[in-house]
């Protein structure tokens, strides 16, 4: 008799993964990771209001370096 196999999405925080990851081996089960793209952290900036609108390029630059 076959077992269903059901995809579950979890947020959990970072430093519960290595324990997810524990109890996931002892079950048997597989645990896939999927990491953020740098451009899906960049639309959740923007959404989340964290932007910065420089008033000049001098502005700008001095962001930049800071």
């Amino acid at each position: 008799m076959a077992t269903a196999i059901e995809h579950i999405s979890l947020e959990v925080p970072s430093l519960e993964v290595s324990f997810l990851r524990t109890l996931s081996k002892k079950m048997g089960w597989t645990m896939r990771r999927q990491r953020k793209s740098g451009l899906q952290k960049a639309l959740d900036d923007v959404k989340a209001g964290h932007v910065y609108e420089a008033k000049d390029v001098d502005d700008l630059m001095k962001q930049l370096n800071t």
